[in-house]
């Protein structure tokens, strides 16, 4: 579209604004995450988080959220929740964790096993210039 004077000022916006549109697009996604802490005998035994970029659409609607800064623009999910993990596991306690605790006593002598685990869940995933929105899909 011309303007009245003969530029295409108002082109140039529209389409900055869908390529801009496009990008925040682009940078958000869906993502299988899942979490698993072991403890024998009041020590960690085990501890591991999974993340995989999900390859289909997610169904289901955004229920919790929790918002990371992020430094740098090239850190990845993985780097930002390592780095904010106290927030990201309280966070991880409200949308689902199973908590199994198994003892055993053998002639006075007690053992203990407590496994928290995050089912593989499906997150909806923001990333934009200063920060990082994470929302869990129900």
């Amino acid at each position: 579209m011309r303007s009245g004077d003969g530029n295409y000022t108002l082109s140039l916006r529209l389409y900055a604004i869908i390529f801009f549109l496009c990008s925040l697009a682009l940078n958000a996604g869906e993502y299988y995450i899942s979490y698993r802490y072991i403890t024998k005998n009041a020590l960690l035994y085990n501890e591991s988080l999974q993340i995989s970029k999900s390859m289909q659409k997610c169904d289901g609607n955004p229920t919790q959220s929790i918002v990371f800064e992020t430094v740098k623009e090239n850190d990845d999910l993985k780097t930002i929740i390592d780095k904010n993990f106290d927030q990201f596991s309280n966070f991880v306690s409200k949308v689902g964790l199973e908590i199994k605790h198994y003892e055993k006593t053998t002639n006075y002598i007690n053992n203990s096993t407590t496994i928290l685990t995050l089912k593989t869940t499906c997150f909806k995933v923001d990333f934009n210039d200063s920060f990082v929105k994470i929302q869990a899909l129900k």
